[in-house]
């Protein structure tokens, strides 16, 4: 397909279950589920706070592939395992999009493929059209 780029983070599950960390199509980029996984290694194991903040720094690495920052992000969507790290996962996304303000989804989910993951991020921006 033209117009579109996909971003390999070299998460193992990208390519276990055939998947890209960001496609960039037309004006829009999209980050899919993030985690605060790099390599090997979970960063902040058991601290829903550290984990959000890595897993946005980890989806806003792939939005740099494109150029952009957090400026540019208008939407995120936070899943967590537990509704009680709402509050450390909101303070983490005030930190990294604050000035930015996108639009957001916060939602508790039964868990994930690995089960000391607390979150994932998912994240959407805008290029401007003929970026």
């Amino acid at each position: 397909m033209s117009g579109v780029r996909r971003v390999q983070s070299g998460s193992p599950w990208e390519e276990a279950y055939g998947f890209s960390r960001a496609v960039a199509a037309g004006d829009r980029v999209v980050v899919g589920g993030t985690t605060s996984f790099k390599g090997d290694v979970l960063y902040g194991e058991g601290d829903p706070y550290e984990q959000a903040r890595v897993a946005m720094a980890n989806a806003l690495e792939a939005i740099a592939e494109f150029g952009l920052g957090a400026d540019a992000v208008i939407r995120t969507r936070m899943f967590l395992t537990h509704a009680r790290d709402a509050d450390a996962v909101g303070r983490a996304h005030q930190e990294v999009f604050g000035a930015a303000r996108p639009v957001t989804t916060l939602a508790v989910v039964s868990g994930f493929v690995d089960p000391r993951i607390l979150v994932e991020v998912e994240l959407e921006a805008f290029r401007g059209a003929g970026a």
